[in-house]
Parts: structure tokens; C-alpha cells; sequence
């Protein structure tokens, strides 16, 4: 027999077991608005019914940022007293005993205070997802570990505070907060991410207008990179993902490729890409000497250029280029105009047709380069 009556469902009910999903927000510097965006989407969540946390956030007294929470449930930090100064940390089995659906953690690479649980917060956050419950975290590019040479030779400053480069390949979501180098210096003059008292020596150091060009640029790199590698070891098919520019450029026997060669490499610094050759090799032919020599010759200064030479044997030129191209995710052929007498082209095909045949669903650009006979 069914019981008609209705009964009232706990907020903090039992869910099945999962681990939580983790998404960070990342950006180049303080005040590009990790933290705002984070809390912006909370609030739509908690629209739409999910139940939805604050389990550390940071304002640094930006008023904005702490308008935004408004609404949102907070959960108490822990207080110690150390030398007389009271300090504060996230209280990880709070969360974990309230566990709701989603918690937010502002600056996942904060060292907790001595004596706590766990050295870092980013252990925290490693727990909380291990009891299912869904995360948003904030860090900016700084932080990685496998950046903070490079970080410290741009700025002069050595980070301390730093997350394992795992934490962002294990992540669910990435997503990078960018602003221009001008907009971030405009709200640091406006008083809305640091003191007024802090501002000048900000511009003077970290918030130097070189500074903040590179880490954007590392920090869009990285994510980049990031999602780069889940699009290619996706199993989607006939779906182009690249995210970077891979320039692939078609050697031959006839001396016009080096010039080829070192055009393909222009364009490959241009759009900040990798590069690659490939000479197709007929399996029934032998190589001159003279011939082999040029393509030794290629082969050198397609590596001296920072690129990848590839050798391979088929008879189908062709279709060989266009496997290469789809087995290295390339996004640019680099070609010479055709030397084949007019007679060839008109009774086999010409082979820049058969050649866009073969890559017309790889989403491939081809340039087709006019060199000197």
C-alpha cells in the first residue's frame, strides 16, 4: 500500500557516490574577475535550484566582489590565534559534514595557516571533491608550477605560493577570465583591485604593461594547450579540434623546395606554429646523388627552423600528404605550383586538385606558393 502523504525532503540528503566535478577560473593577474565570474554563475545555479555554497572567498576589499556574494550561504571559517593575531582558514569538514552541491573556493594555491590539516588549499579542495561535492576554484597563471621560472624571469618576482600542473589536466572545466593589459591597469587606478596607497607601486612592478602582456599570453596558452590535447584524444569523429596553427610544408626533388621551405617557416613564425615537412618518397625509385643531397639539405633546414622532418614512401603522393596532415592535426599545407608538364595535368589530374580532394573535411588551408623555376 502507497502513503498519499506528502513528506519534506533534507536539504543535505544523501547522493550516490561520485567524485566531484572541478571547475577553475584562471587569469593572467589579480582583479581580471575570476572571482566575479565565479560568484556570477553561483548565483544562476542557485536560480536554478542547486544548492550552492561559499566555502572561502577572498575580496581583498574589492566592494564589488563582496556585492556579489550577497545572497549566497556562507560556511563559518575556522579561527586560531597565533602570537596574538586571530586567523582564519576554510573549514574543509564543515563543508564536507553540510555537503552541498556545490562549493566555492576562492585562491586554490593559499598555503594554509601552520598546524592545519592540510598544507595547501588545494588538498582541501581535493577532499571535498572526493566526497562528491562539486567545485569552482579561482588561481591565477602565476601559480603553476611548471611556470614559475619563466614567471620569475618576465616579472623579477618569485612566486611561492603554487599548484601541480595536474590539478589543471584533472580539472572537468577550465576557463580562462582575459581582459586587455589597458583594462586591467584602468581598474587598478580606479582603486578596484588593490589600496589607493598600493597602486603606484603596483604599476611600477608586477602590473608593468610588458608583464601583463606576457602572462595573457601564457595564461590563453595554457588553456589552450590544455583543451588542445582533450580535443585530440577525443573520439569524435570527423571533427577538426585543433586549437593550435601546425604547418605542414611538401618537399620535393626539384630545387625550388628550399625556397618552399623557408616561406612554409615565415608562415609558421607568423602564427606562432609548429612546423613540419614531409617528402613522399616513390618505393620504385631511386634517388639520385644530387637529389639525395637536396633532400638531406631540406631535411636540415627544416630542423634548424625548429620544425619536424618526415619521410615517407608511397606512391600516391597525394594521398599520403593528406594522411600525414590528418595523422599530425595539420591545419596549413604549404605547396610549390605544380611543375608537371600541361599534358600530365590534363590527361592524370592536376595534383593541387587531387590533394584539396583529399583534405577538403580536415578543414585545412592550402598555399599554394609560386617559386622560381
Amino acid at each position: 500500500m502507497f502513503n498519499n502523504s506528502t513528506t519534506s525532503v533534507d536539504s543535505s540528503y544523501i547522493r550516490p557516490y561520485r567524485r566531484g566535478k572541478h571547475k577553475i577560473f584562471i587569469g593572467m593577474a589579480p582583479g581580471v574577475g575570476k572571482t566575479y565570474k565565479m560568484l556570477e554563475e553561483a548565483h544562476q545555479l542557485k536560480q536554478d535550484g542547486i544548492d550552492v555554497v561559499i566555502g572561502i572567498l577572498e575580496t581583498h576589499g574589492r566592494k564589488d566582489t563582496a556585492e556579489k556574494a550577497t545572497g549566497l550561504e556562507v560556511i563559518q571559517r575556522t579561527i586560531s590565534i597565533r602570537e596574538n593575531v586571530t586567523l582564519q582558514e576554510m573549514d574543509t569538514d564543515a563543508i564536507v559534514e553540510r555537503s552541498p552541491q556545490l562549493v566555492l573556493v576562492d585562491e586554490l594555491a593559499h598555503t594554509n595557516v601552520p598546524g592545519s590539516s592540510r598544507e595547501k588549499r588545494y588538498q582541501d579542495v581535493e577532499v571535498i571533491l572526493a566526497a562528491g561535492i562539486d567545485v569552482y576554484s579561482t588561481v591565477n597563471i602565476q601559480h603553476l608550477e611548471s611556470l614559475n621560472d619563466l614567471v620569475a624571469r618576465i616579472t623579477g618576482i618569485v612566486v611561492r605560493e603554487r599548484i601541480p600542473d595536474r590539478l589543471l589536466d584533472e580539472a572537468d572545466a577550465v576557463v580562462v577570465i582575459d581582459v586587455t593589459p589597458e583594462t586591467l591597469e584602468e581598474r587598478l587606478r580606479e582603486g578596484k583591485i588593490y589600496a589607493p596607497e598600493k597602486i603606484a607601486q603596483s604599476l611600477e612592478n608586477f602590473f608593468q604593461r610588458r608583464n601583463l602582456i606576457a602572462l595573457r599570453e601564457l595564461a590563453l596558452r595554457e588553456v589552450a594547450d590544455t583543451v588542445e590535447e582533450e580535443a585530440n584524444t577525443s573520439t569524435l569523429e570527423g571533427q577538426n579540434c585543433n586549437i593550435h596553427e601546425r604547418v605542414l610544408v611538401c618537399i620535393s626533388t626539384y630545387p625550388n623546395s628550399v625556397q618552399l621551405l623557408r616561406r612554409g617557416a615565415r608562415i609558421a613564425n607568423y602564427m606562432n606554429a609548429r612546423l613540419y615537412a614531409v617528402f613522399v618518397a616513390n618505393p620504385e625509385r631511386f634517388l639520385t646523388k644530387q637529389e639525395s643531397l637536396h633532400i638531406h639539405t631540406c631535411e636540415k633546414l627544416c630542423r634548424e627552423f625548429g620544425g619536424e622532418f618526415l619521410h615517407v614512401k608511397s606512391q600516391n603522393v597525394a594521398q599520403e600528404i593528406a594522411q600525414v596532415a590528418a595523422n599530425h592535426h595539420i591545419t596549413q599545407i604549404v605547396i610549390g605550383e605544380s611543375q608537371q608538364p600541361r599534358w600530365r595535368r590534363w590527361f592524370k589530374g592536376s595534383f593541387t586538385q587531387r590533394l584539396m580532394e583529399l583534405i577538403r573535411q580536415q578543414n585545412i588551408d592550402l598555399h599554394i606558393i609560386a617559386t622560381e623555376k
